[in-house]
């Protein structure tokens, strides 16, 4: 089958999908079997915390303040930047400066700065139960990577999966951490589609230019990304294992951007060229092919 009729029969799916309504996105992989927690209490991180400690790029779910490093006898190391959570409790008030004293609860607030303990030294932590699933390459995938033209660096480790346009390199969980291997590299595609985009690749604009997390052009380079990596899935023939996830990861970036659908439309053109760049296919073989 030509890489066009690939795309259509993909782009399809997905609209299907998103017509139907599809499940929430979930994170396909986990570096460890144990939440974010405080190294010296160790009690879990809530709420907000959570999750903003989740999405930092470290294996150790161990979390510790500047000051209770320094209690353990360790250091925060130089140049390290510390990650913000939050602490509120209701207090009891007891408001007697008014003549109608009025006794009730306020709320209280405040913020800690915490550090990982893989940005600290000489820091002891308990032993950390990695997830360790079984993994077994896909060769078509595998060779799909491999014959991307000037292909960036990976890096594997920690707990995110990112593409660095300034150091041009793709970060990764171990591959044992995913849910499968077809996750795997669904999410190794996803950041390929964004490395296609760096200025001696494709020049794609919303790679080259800054721009902040949840803005038109940031939501636009995702749904490139996350339609270019289904297109290569479908040429590994592991599409079907990774279409859900992908639909409804396209559907979330969809609402922030007030459900859209013309720029989908626009991001799977741009897709399309990120797939056919890392196949190493020129536009006049995908016509003569299809």
């Amino acid at each position: 089958m030509g890489n066009s009729k690939v795309y259509d029969m993909i782009n399809d799916k997905i609209m299907d999908l998103l017509a139907a309504g599809t499940v929430p996105w979930k994170k396909p992989w986990q570096s460890t079997t144990s939440i974010p927690k405080n190294l010296i209490s160790k009690k879990g991180y809530r709420g907000v915390n959570l999750f903003m400690l989740a999405c930092q790029p470290f294996s150790s779910p161990y979390w510790m303040t500047y000051k209770q490093a320094t209690d353990l006898g360790g250091h925060v190391k130089k140049g390290e930047k510390s990650t913000p959570v939050i602490f509120w409790k209701m207090l009891d008030k007891d408001d007697t400066v008014s003549d109608n004293a009025t006794t009730g609860k306020i709320p209280l607030l405040r913020y800690y700065s915490v550090f990982n303990a893989e940005q600290c030294e000489d820091i002891i932590t308990p032993p950390i139960d990695e997830v360790s699933n079984p993994f077994t390459p896909i060769e078509s995938a595998e060779n799909i990577f491999l014959g991307m033209p000037m292909k960036p660096e990976i890096k594997y480790g920690g707990n995110r999966a990112y593409y660095s346009p300034t150091l041009d390199y793709i970060q990764l969980p171990k591959n044992t951490a995913f849910d499968s291997e077809a996750e795997y590299y669904n999410t190794l595609f996803h950041e390929a589609c964004h490395a296609s985009g760096h200025a001696k690749r494709l020049a794609r604009k919303s790679i080259m230019e800054p721009s902040y997390f949840g803005s038109h052009e940031y939501s636009r380079e995702e749904l490139i990304a996350e339609t270019g990596a289904a297109f290569l899935c479908g040429h590994a023939g592991i599409v079907n294992s990774t279409i859900e996830n992908s639909a409804a990861y396209i559907q979330g970036w969809l609402r922030a951007l007030k459900n859209d659908r013309t720029l989908l439309v626009h991001a799977a053109a741009q897709g399309h060229k990120a797939a056919d760049y890392i196949l190493n296919v020129q536009p006049d073989e995908v016509e003569a092919e299809a």
